[in-house]
C-alpha cells in the first residue's frame, strides 16, 4: 500500500519550519510521499476553538519564545521568535505554494525559502514583491506562478485545503496525517514516524 503522509501547514508558522527537514527525512527513510496542504490557520482556529497569538495571554506568548529558543538550540536552526513581520496575510503565499504544486513543482524548497524569508529574513511574505524574489531565487517562473495564484481555481482550493483539514481534526500547524492518524507538531514527528514505520 502507497504511504502517504498528509501535512497540514500555515504559511505563518515557525514551527512548520522547524519540522521540514526532519518531515522531508522521515518519508523518504521510510519511502513515503508527503502530500503539502497550506491552510488558512485563523480560519481553522476560528472553527476549532484556537487562539490567534497576538491574543493569547501574555503568559502564554512568552512560553512560546521560550519553547521556540529550546528547539531551535535543540536542532541548530534559527528562529527569530518576534520577526519584524509576525504572521502577516499569508493567502497569496499559501496559493503560490498551491499553484506550484499544481503544475507539478517541488514545493519543499519554496515553502521553507517563505518561511525562512519571515522567520530568518525579517521579510514581509504578504508583499507580491518578496514572494516575486522567492520564487526566482527557487527557479521558478514568478510572475507566471503567481498569476495563477490569484485565481478563482486556486481560491477554492485553499478554501477546500482549509475546510479537508478540519475535516481531519486539525486545529494547529504543522499537522500530520498518516492513515487516518493525527499527529499536531513537528515535536510529534518521532510518533508519525513510528507509525509510518510499523506500515513497512
Amino acid at each position: 500500500m502507497t504511504k502517504s503522509i498528509d501535512c497540514y501547514l500555515w504559511m505563518n508558522s515557525d514551527w512548520a519550519y522547524l519540522g521540514a527537514d526532519r518531515l522531508a527525512a522521515l518519508a523518504q527513510r521510510h519511502g513515503a510521499t508527503v502530500r503539502y496542504m497550506p491552510v488558512d490557520l485563523p480560519a481553522v482556529y476560528a472553527r476549532t476553538g484556537g487562539v490567534l497569538l497576538p491574543l493569547r495571554a501574555p503568559e502564554r506568548q512568552a512560553y512560546r519564545v521560550a519553547e521556540l529558543r529550546r528547539w531551535c538550540r535543540r536542532l541548530g536552526i534559527h528562529v527569530n521568535p518576534q520577526p519584524k513581520f509576525m504572521c502577516p496575510d499569508a493567502t497569496l503565499a499559501s496559493c503560490i505554494v498551491i499553484a506550484a504544486g499544481a503544475v507539478g513543482h517541488d514545493v519543499v524548497p519554496l515553502y521553507k525559502a517563505i518561511l525562512h524569508a519571515q522567520w530568518c529574513a525579517d521579510l514581509d511574505i504578504s508583499s507580491p514583491q518578496t514572494l516575486s524574489d522567492i520564487l526566482q531565487a527557487c527557479g521558478l517562473d514568478a510572475p507566471t506562478l503567481i498569476s495563477q495564484a490569484r485565481t478563482d481555481q486556486v481560491a477554492r482550493s485553499y478554501a477546500a485545503l482549509t475546510d479537508r483539514a478540519v475535516s481531519a481534526g486539525v486545529f494547529g500547524s504543522p499537522s500530520y496525517v498518516f492513515r487516518d492518524e493525527l499527529f499536531w507538531g513537528q515535536d510529534r514527528l518521532d510518533f508519525l514516524e513510528a507509525a509510518v514505520a510499523k506500515s513497512d
